[in-house]
């Protein structure tokens, strides 16, 4: 299947699929609630048959249909969760020790002002899973596009915020939605993870969603304070929808640079003097971005990394120096902190489990 464009070639403009507008919209439809002049507020237009449009006007249309309504949850609950809960989430979660303080501590707020889901951490074997369920159904047909939406609003709301929170990119390894493949799952590789699976809930029944990533984030400190917040804050919570995604401009940019480069391992200045740019430019974009230069450099190695050890027969001294390693123990140190295993155990595993 060919992926939809998430952005255009000429001006690099990050985007979204339309059906993320329409499920955002589920609430005011249930309710008979036009949702015209907000789009027009936003500058969407829906009737000209765009499959996409830019990701600033949906997070625009995100902010105003919270404010309108005071309801950052879009009228897709049993109660709304009123403006300002957000703010209030982040703050509880700053004086939190580790990522995984903070994530305990987002669930028990959520269960006091989103009772519909309940939110969790499970942790196994050097894995740990965030895990959403449903505790009332969110609509008759489990593909419904306010359910569907929901789902994915959570998920993004809460990576998002983990991302902010330590102040780096949290890869996600796998995500189970409890609901068919949607028409844009393209999207799911930009927003979530490339290994994004589907299982429909029965009709009736409840959903659960199981997101799964490395247990080693849970021990990851907390990085941000008050000063942070409040310029966070500034465009939250649709802010959240423009962060951390893999086509953001400046973040695609060094990573072409990086992975062309390879083995050499550019240093910040060497991009620097390539784009043209100063150092403390790109710092400065990268952070609108969600992003730093580390968080992009250890992305990269880890997707090429995991990418020649399933699909090659690289030894794993060749793969490190082809990454730019200076030895193979670095390479194994940090692949440990990527996955949890060793390369060995990681490609002993996957031999394991083909056919």
């Amino acid at each position: 299947m060919q992926r939809n464009i998430a952005f255009s070639e000429s001006t690099r403009q990050a985007t979204v699929a339309i059906e993320f507008v329409h499920g955002m919209l589920a609430g005011l439809d249930r309710k008979h609630i036009d949702p015209q002049p907000f789009l027009q507020q936003a500058g969407l237009d829906l009737a000209d048959n765009a499959s996409r449009i830019p990701v600033a006007r949906y997070a625009a249309l995100y902010n105003l249909l919270n404010r309108a309504f005071d309801d950052e949850a879009f009228g897709l609950f049993s109660q709304p969760m009123r403006v300002g809960s957000f703010e209030f989430l982040c703050r509880g979660c700053l004086s939190a020790p580790t990522l995984g303080e903070a994530l305990e501590r987002i669930g028990r707020f959520l269960r006091l002002n989103l009772a519909d889901l309940k939110v969790s951490i499970r942790r196994q074997h050097g894995q740990a899973e965030l895990v959403i369920a449903e505790t009332r159904r969110l609509a008759a047909a489990p593909d419904d596009p306010g359910r569907v939406f929901a789902f994915e609003w959570l998920l993004r709301l809460l990576h998002g915020l983990s991302c902010w929170l330590v102040a780096r990119g949290l890869a996600l390894d796998s995500v189970l939605f409890p609901y068919r493949r949607p028409s844009h799952s393209a999207d799911y590789a930009l927003i979530f993870t490339e290994d994004s699976r589907f299982a429909p809930t029965v009709p009736g029944g409840t959903g659960t969603l199981i997101a799964s990533f490395n247990a080693n984030f849970l021990e990851l400190p907390i990085r941000r304070d008050e000063a942070d917040l409040t310029r966070f804050l500034d465009g939250a919570p649709g802010k959240i929808t423009s962060l951390y995604r893999r086509d953001r401009a400046m973040v695609t940019r060094i990573r072409d640079l990086l992975r062309d480069s390879l083995p050499q391992a550019l240093s910040l200045e060497d991009i620097a003097a390539r784009l043209h740019l100063s150092p403390r430019t790109i710092h400065r974009r990268l952070e609108e971005e969600g992003a730093s230069f580390r968080s992009i450099k250890d992305a990269l190695r880890r997707d090429l990394a995991l990418a020649r050890l399933t699909k090659t027969k690289l030894s794993i001294a060749q793969i490190a120096s082809e990454l730019g390693y200076a030895d193979t123990s670095a390479f194994y140190r940090a692949f440990v902190d990527w996955t949890g295993n060793s390369p060995v155990h990681y490609r002993k595993r996957l031999q394991a489990q083909r056919p």
